[in-house]
């Protein structure tokens, strides 16, 4: 169970999945503006509205906009669950994101490039908590994510299946856009930090870059990630669907 306290993820939330909606709260105070939309949205969706005091929802969350929605967050998918609905596999692979504002931003795009499913290491990895539920604005509640035991062992396994995998670091061999990505494909993208462990790296059956032309030398993970799956998109819009 979770909280959130801004209006815009509430209405995403309202909008793609209003059963994962408990309950919202409101002040109870004169309404105005979006507060009134919000609840006739709510209404509209079948989703329970109670209106409270304001110190009510200040012991809920700090700094929130007059409204807190308690979400019902969904649990993980297995791997199998995510290769058996795909035809074509279009994975997001990620070594150790530990920021919440990072993994979420990239379940966002991920949902929105419509991959397949994201695979994580279950050590060293956000949950999906509130902030990545927030941040993700609600995407996380409809991307399938696999924890795994070892996330180099699960690549070979996805190798051995058929699927190519892609990794996305700086000093790659060729440029992002130098792969087939109409194959089956996995993007692999490393933490924060220190990018790609060297046996995901090793595991990897490509390595690409992104040109570099400003003075700072990386990208932040989740934009680098929007390129890349972006990539996959693009390429695949040219041949027919399965």
């Amino acid at each position: 169970m979770a909280v959130i306290s801004r209006i815009n993820p509430i209405v995403e939330a309202l909008q793609s999945d209003p059963k994962s909606i408990q309950r919202i709260f409101v002040e109870k105070a004169p309404l105005r503006g979006r507060l009134e939309d919000v609840i006739r949205l709510a209404k509209n969706r079948g989703v329970p509205v109670s209106l409270v005091p304001r110190p009510v929802l200040d012991r809920m969350e700090q700094g929130h906009q007059g409204i807190i929605a308690r979400i019902v967050l969904k649990s993980f998918s297995t791997l199998e669950d995510i290769l058996t609905g795909a035809s074509r596999p279009f994975l997001l692979l990620l070594d150790e994101i530990t920021d919440p504002q990072n993994f979420g931003a990239l379940i966002r795009t991920a949902e929105c490039a419509g991959v397949d499913g994201i695979i994580v290491p279950e050590r060293r990895s956000s949950g999906l908590t509130e902030v990545v539920y927030r941040v993700s604005a609600g995407a996380a509640q409809h991307v399938p994510i696999a924890p795994v035991k070892n996330l180099a062992r699960t690549m070979d396994e996805l190798k051995k299946a058929g699927i190519w995998l892609v990794g996305a670091e700086s000093g790659g061999e060729n440029e992002w856009d130098e792969f087939d990505f109409t194959l089956p494909t996995g993007i692999v993208l490393g933490s924060e930090g220190r990018g790609l462990r060297p046996l995901v790296r090793r595991s990897c059956d490509a390595v690409l870059s992104l040109p570099l032309a400003g003075r700072v030398n990386s990208l932040n993970v989740a934009a680098a990630a929007a390129v890349f799956l972006y990539e996959v998109v693009r390429q695949r819009k040219k041949i027919p669907a399965d």
